[in-house]
């Protein structure tokens, strides 16, 4: 999942398997085993209202966005938490990602790093700013910055995330004022979908945290 390092002063960098403990906390109530939905900006009255501009071309983003998912459903098969993402050039998908950061141990192999890697295996790098990305989550802080700094033209996402999120949950990274042009974000795409698919995968247990939590006994719940 996308995550923030501690700022400087304060406690130790969270290792992965603490950040995906925390992650977990987004899903699940703290003082039971009852589960929660992921919290978005409480300013969004209705999160499954999309932007104007998307409905422009629903059919077309909603088509994008399921083959996201469906590389997500691929990383929950493998045990990986289900946030991937594609890239998508002159309407086509080019390069799609999947976190990579259980299995490498390396909280830096988010969806959205490698499908800029193979992308930047085809293309020149700007060729991004003709780019659009379909993420299943909001992309992080540190993957929200990066996606400006190579000048991606637009992205779309599913869930937000109001932990790591740099594309208006915690920091607006895309459109803040900076050196590098910003980016216009759309998220609600199969947000209902992408909430299912971390629900799923935090039921399970997790090998790699620090002080593994019993799961047996939670129950998916289909409501979001």
């Amino acid at each position: 999942m996308d995550f923030l390092q501690d700022l400087p002063g304060g406690s130790p960098p969270l290792t992965r398997a603490h950040k995906d403990r925390d992650l977990g906390n987004l899903l699940y109530s703290s003082d039971s085993d009852d589960m929660a939905t992921i919290r978005e900006p409480e300013s969004k009255v209705d999160k499954d209202k999309l932007d104007p501009e998307v409905l422009k071309n629903l059919e077309m983003h909603q088509g994008f966005m399921r083959q996201a998912i469906n590389v997500a459903e691929e990383a929950l098969a493998g045990g990986e938490t289900p946030v991937a993402c594609v890239l998508v050039h002159n309407g086509e998908v080019v390069a799609r990602g999947m976190n990579d950061t259980n299995r490498s141990l390396n909280g830096t192999r988010h969806a959205e790093f490698l499908a800029i890697s193979e992308f930047l295996a085809k293309f020149p790098a700007d060729k991004l700013k003709e780019t659009d990305l379909y993420v299943t989550v909001e992309p992080c802080i540190m993957c929200a910055s990066a996606l400006r700094q190579y000048g991606i033209r637009c992205v779309y996402f599913g869930c937000g995330n109001d932990r790591f999120g740099g594309n208006g949950s915690v920091l607006a990274v895309n459109s803040d004022r900076g050196l590098e042009e910003g980016y216009p974000s759309y998220g609600g795409i199969f947000r209902k979908e992408a909430i299912m698919l971390l629900r799923r995968f935090y039921i399970q247990e997790n090998e790699n945290a620090p002080n593994p939590r019993a799961k047996g006994n939670r129950e998916l719940k289909p409501v979001v």
